[in-house]
C-alpha cells in the first residue's frame, strides 16, 4: 500500500507520525504533502512531495488528514483524523461535527463522537465512519524504542522543572472569546515568581503574538515556555494542567490528571473551573491532592471521550482504511460539487490539470 499524510497546520506533524510508523511497520510506503505551514519541522527520513503534480504521480492509495481540509483532486481515499477533541466551542454545523464534502472516511476518536458521525454517514451516504481512537494520543501510551526521543525530552523537562516540584502546564486557546491567556498571565508570573511549582507554558500557533511575547518574557527558573510542534512530552510531564476552552484539555484528562480551567464553555465535573484568576492557587493546591470524587470523574470523562489506552489507535486507522478500500471507496454516493471550494482549492495549490 502507498500512503500520503496531507499536513497544513503545525499541530499535524504530531497527529499524523503515529499513523507513519504504523505504515512502516507494515512495510507499505508513506510520503508527505505539507502546504501553508513550514516543511523544516520534516525529519531527514521523511519523503516529501513538493507539489501536487508530484501527488499525482505518487498515486496513494489513501490520504491522512489532520485538518479540515484536504485537495479534493489528490488520488486515494481521503481519510480524516481530525487535529483535536471536539472542545465543543461552536455548534454543530460550524464546529467538530461540520461535514464539508471533502472526505470518504471519518476515524473517530470514541462514544463522545462516534454515533453522530455514523448518523451523518447515514444520513449522507457519501462516506462511512469508524471508530479508531486517535492517532496522536498513542504516543501517551506507547513506551517503545521508536518514542525514544520523546522519552528523552519528557525527562528532561522534568529535569529542567526540578522533579522534586509539581509541574503545572499552562495551555490556552487563540481565539479572543474563549482565551484565558490575558486574564492568567499576571497571577501565573506570581506563582512563578513564588517557585512552589515549576511551569511549562505552551500556547496555540495562532495566538496573538502580543500575549506570547509576554509569556516568553516570563521565562526564569520556575517557567519555561516551549514552543513545539509535538505537546505529548508535556503532557506527561506534567502532575496538573491550566487552561480555558482548549481542546487539549481532553488530552490531559486521558492520563488520569486533573485539569483546571478558567471559564470553560461548558464545564463539567471531570474539571476544576474557576472563574477569576485570585481563585487560580487554591484551586491547583486542590487539583495536586488528587480529590477521590475528582478523580473518578476524570476517569469516567475519559472512558466516554477515549476509550483506547494501548496506544494502537494507528493500527485501527490503517486497518479501517484497508477495509473502506476493499468494500465501500468508489461504491458510495457522489460527493457535492461544491464548484466555488474546489476552484479555491486548485488556486491555493496553483494546479489546474483536469
Amino acid at each position: 500500500m502507498r500512503y500520503l499524510v496531507f499536513v497544513s497546520k503545525l499541530y499535524g506533524y504530531s497527529i499524523v507520525r503515529p499513523v507513519q510508523a504504523a505504515i512502516r511497520a507494515r512495510g507499505d510506503e508513506v510520503a508527505w504533502f505539507v502546504h501553508g505551514v513550514s516543511d523544516e519541522y520534516l525529519h531527514n527520513d521523511e519523503q516529501q512531495l513538493k507539489t501536487a503534480e508530484d501527488v499525482m504521480n505518487y498515486q496513494p492509495d489513501a490520504v491522512f488528514v489532520a485538518s479540515n481540509w484536504v485537495p479534493y483532486f489528490f488520488p486515494g481515499a481521503k481519510v480524516q483524523l481530525f487535529h483535536g477533541f471536539n472542545a465543543e466551542k461552536r455548534d454543530e454545523h460550524t464546529g467538530h461535527f461540520r461535514i464539508r464534502g471533502d472526505f470518504d472516511l471519518y476515524c473517530t476518536q470514541g462514544p463522545s463522537t462516534t454515533p453522530k458521525f455514523q448518523q451523518l454517514a447515514q444520513q449522507h451516504d457519501y462516506f462511512r465512519a469508524v471508530e479508531t481512537g486517535w492517532p496522536k494520543v498513542d504516543p501517551l501510551f506507547r513506551n517503545e524504542e521508536r518514542n525514544e526521543e520523546q522519552n528523552d525530552e519528557q525527562t528532561s523537562l522534568r529535569k529542567r522543572g526540578d522533579i522534586e516540584k509539581p509541574v503545572i502546564l499552562y495551555t490556552s486557546t487563540f481565539s479572543r472569546r474563549l482565551t484565558a491567556a490575558p486574564r492568567l498571565r499576571d497571577t501565573i508570573a506570581q506563582l512563578a515568581n513564588d517557585g512552589r511549582w515549576h511551569w511549562l507554558v505552551n500556547l496555540h500557533p495562532k495566538m496573538d503574538s502580543t500575549i506570547v511575547d509576554s509569556y516568553k518574557a516570563l521565562e526564569g527558573p520556575n517557567l519555561s515556555f516551549i514552543d513545539t510542534d509535538n505537546i505529548i512530552p508535556l503532557l506527561r510531564a506534567a502532575d496538573v494542567m491550566v487552561s480555558d476552552t482548549s481542546s487539549v484539555v481532553f488530552e490531559f484528562v486521558l492520563q488520569g490528571k486533573p485539569v483546571i480551567t478558567c471559564r470553560h464553555r461548558n464545564p463539567g465535573p471531570h474539571l476544576l473551573n474557576i472563574q477569576d484568576a485570585d481563585e487560580l492557587e487554591s484551586a491547583i493546591e486542590m487539583a495536586l491532592t488528587r480529590p477521590p470524587e475528582l478523580m473518578d470523574n476524570v476517569r469516567k470523562y475519559a472512558d466516554w471521550l477515549h476509550p483506547y489506552r494501548d496506544g494502537c489507535s494507528s493500527e485501527r486507522v490503517l486497518d479501517a482504511t484497508e477495509v473502506f478500500l476493499a468494500n465501500d471507496y468508489g461504491k458510495l454516493k457522489r460527493k457535492p460539487l461544491n464548484v466555488g471550494r474546489r476552484i479555491s482549492t486548485r488556486r491555493k495549490l496553483g494546479y489546474w490539470r483536469w
